[in-house]
């Protein structure tokens, strides 16, 4: 019979394969050792992203978020029993010497994501980028060096970035049925775009050009990840295979039948699995 630490790390790994399908699949491709650790830290990421789809008012959020600051904050078990992934993660923290400051600010940045708010412009989208996904792959390359600081925090940052706003490009339609906007208001105004636009499903060629620009500001984001590689420790490869699955996102939405009210930006799981396998052949 598996321990309860056993038990709560499966758990992680199923979450993950739930919620965040794609990260799940990279880390198949990470050491052995630390599939679980690396399963515990993004588990708790889609844990916190999954809080906007459970709750229909933003307290009722913002009490979750403050449960996995006393997670966080504590370093004890609170309420572990019903959380495996808080302590799976509470584990991995100890074991691997997390700071917790990048937790705690991972989620005061998904606090953004419980409001209406607009995006203001591009400091503040690169900013929430990356407090939430730059953050994760910085986390994984010191779980990936058995808790030593193994370098690659700028990497990191761009890896990140990228990811994040890929990810918010993808999720575009159902950002515009919810009435959020992630797109930088400084970007929409330069393009002649008003948020209500977007909220009424309104696809405009100033909308084109903004999300033109997007995928354009991910793309150099990838630029500079490729163009410092291969100055990377190569036990912390892993951490960026994930991000090998942005250019073919972004790609998809260059094509001329992409609509970006009603397109589902997605692959299939093999031809994911192919690209990731790749990245971890030839990193």
């Amino acid at each position: 019979m598996p321990d309860p630490l056993a038990r709560a790390y499966a758990h992680c790994a199923d979450t993950l394969r739930t919620l965040d399908p794609d990260r799940h699949m990279a880390l198949l491709f990470a050491p052995r050792a630390a599939r679980e650790p690396l399963c515990a830290l993004h588990a708790f990421n889609a844990e916190i992203a999954a809080i906007k789809d459970q709750v229909s008012e933003p307290l009722p959020g913002e009490m979750r978020q403050q449960w996995w600051r006393d997670v966080i904050a504590a370093r004890t078990a609170i309420d572990a029993p019903s959380s495996p992934v808080a302590q799976a993660l509470q584990d991995t923290m100890a074991r691997f010497r997390l700071p917790e400051a990048p937790f705690l600010a991972l989620i005061d940045a998904r606090g953004f994501d419980l409001y209406d708010d607009p995006m203001p412009d591009w400091t503040t989208l690169e900013g929430y980028c990356g407090e939430t996904a730059s953050s994760l792959v910085r986390l994984s390359t010191i779980i990936l060096a058995d808790g030593e600081e193994p370098g690659g925090a700028a990497l990191s940052g761009h890896a990140g970035v990228a990811y994040a706003i890929t990810g918010l490009l993808r999720s575009f339609p159902i950002h515009a049925r919810r009435r959020q906007c992630y797109l930088p208001g400084s970007l929409l105004a330069a393009c002649g775009v008003q948020p209500e636009d977007i909220f009424n499903g309104r696809d405009t060629d100033g909308l084109r050009a903004a999300l033109t620009q997007m995928r354009a500001r991910a793309r150099s984001h990838l630029a500079a990840l490729e163009a410092g590689r291969a100055a990377l420790d190569r036990r912390i490869a892993s951490a960026f295979y994930a991000m090998r699955l942005c250019a073919p996102y972004l790609d998809l939405m260059e094509r001329p039948d992409y609509r970006p009210f009603e397109t589902l930006v997605e692959r299939t799981p093999l031809g994911k699995f192919w690209t990731l396998a790749r990245a971890a052949s030839g990193f």
